[in-house]
């Protein structure tokens, strides 16, 4: 079992909060229209992680003009020959709410006392079990002041692999293969992978830092699609508008409401799929709706489609609208191909154990750069990193399930060196 000790514990803290102070909020409008990064603001935290990374003596440390940072930690002497992998995490935060000005808030031996932000919002340990957890163990756990996200998703991962590199800098009797290192802009936006580049990584499987409590192993995530509906009527005065006047607005509104309530985000959980409604724009003329469709199964994700379709249509003839209907992928389900490769998994898991952490396989309600990876042939299981309540105001991270996060890498570096 290889840990950190309280100096490295303390020196990832300080990674932690001086990460989330940087302003990496991402734009997903300017993300869909093709721009890469979307905000120039990401740029600004890759600088700081390539001269982090030189720092520690990683080769080949680069930020490609899509903004992601590359370079990689070559292998202990006599262990040039072990297969290469990669550890990834992303740079950006959403965009629900703001990252702007971050200001950490440390609680250390957190005991369980409800926490009231600056803005009223609370945390509260009898509604959270993970933050009830986290006050029986009495751990130090870090919040924010309530006027901004925390920006743990994905920073405290960011901090884990960077922390994971200087301890193997520093204890150079730990043996490893060579390992690649990724940070990612735009995750959040879902277009994290568009411009990877895949040129640069030589490693046939990856590991993204981008979970949430302590043991969660992920291998598998939803499939999914967004959809956008376009209606259009027909403007007309108000005053005259009967009988011929058709109102896009009205039908777009009627559509939404017609949707499924029992399958939408906040109704469901586990493996039930959903329809999440994610904006709604428009005039008399002209109104367009985006949804985000997911499920786990393909055949259910298919039916999804179809039923927007066909709901769409409906709603167009019910109001005498016309409707376009646009379907996009976004990302698959990267059950199938770990399952291709699970000698992967199997190593993860010996890491999981090794640094005392028992796994516990969930499936992610969303989806990560490795989601992406493994549809590109690079099968990557994702790994938890200690945050909770994420794109929230009262979002939170563990420092000690951080630390543990840090740890289970330090150990795959271990294990990936056993034949």
């Amino acid at each position: 079992m290889l840990n950190l000790n309280s100096t490295e514990k303390n020196h990832l803290l300080e990674r932690f909060l001086s990460y989330v102070k940087i302003w990496t909020t991402s734009d997903s409008a300017k993300a869909d229209e093709g721009f890469q990064p979307s905000t120039s603001r990401q740029f600004d935290f890759a600088r700081v992680l390539e001269a982090e990374m030189k720092e520690l003596g990683l080769q080949d440390v680069q930020i490609t003009k899509n903004a992601y940072v590359y370079g990689y930690l070559p292998a202990s002497k006599g262990f040039e020959d072990i297969e290469p992998y990669c550890v990834l995490a992303h740079m950006d935060t959403v965009e629900e709410v703001s990252g702007e000005n971050v200001k950490p808030q440390v609680h250390k031996e957190y005991s369980g006392e409800k926490i009231t932000l600056a803005t009223g919002d609370v945390l509260d340990p009898a509604t959270d079990s993970a933050l009830a957890e986290a006050a029986k163990n009495k751990e130090t756990i870090i919040t924010t002041d309530g006027t901004t996200l925390l920006g743990a998703d994905d920073k405290a991962g960011v901090a884990a692999i960077m922390q994971m590199l200087s301890f193997l800098k520093e204890h150079q009797d730990v043996s490893h293969g060579k390992i690649e290192v990724v940070f990612s802009p735009d995750e959040e936006t879902g277009h994290g992978m568009d411009n990877v580049p895949k040129e640069l990584i030589k490693s046939k499987c990856a590991y993204t830092m981008d979970g949430g409590h302590i043991g969660e192993l992920e291998t598998e995530c939803f499939n999914a699609y967004k959809s956008e509906v376009l209606f259009t009527g027909k403007s007309k005065h108000t005053g005259s508008a009967r009988p011929d006047m058709v109102n896009a607005l009205t039908t777009a509104c009627a559509f939404v409401s017609a949707l499924p309530r029992h399958e939408s985000p906040e109704t469901t959980d586990g493996y039930q799929g959903f329809y999440a409604p994610m904006s709604i724009n428009g005039t008399m003329e002209n109104a367009s709706v985006t949804i985000f469709l997911r499920d786990f199964s393909k055949e259910k994700i298919e039916e999804r489609k179809s039923f927007i379709s066909d709901l769409a249509k409906i709603s167009a003839r019910g109001f005498g609208a016309e409707v376009q209907v646009t379907h996009t992928f976004q990302y698959e389900n990267m059950k199938e191909g770990l399952d291709k490769a699970p000698l992967v998994v199997k190593h993860l898991t010996e890491a999981y154990k090794r640094a005392g952490v028992t796994p516990t396989f969930v499936p992610i309600r969303g989806g990560t750069d490795g989601s992406r990876l493994t549809e590109m042939g690079i099968p990557t299981p994702n790994i938890f990193t200690g945050g909770h309540n994420y794109h929230s105001r009262t979002e939170w991270c563990s420092l000690e399930q951080m630390q543990k996060a840090t740890e289970v890498l330090i150990n795959l570096a271990s294990v990936k060196t056993e034949k």
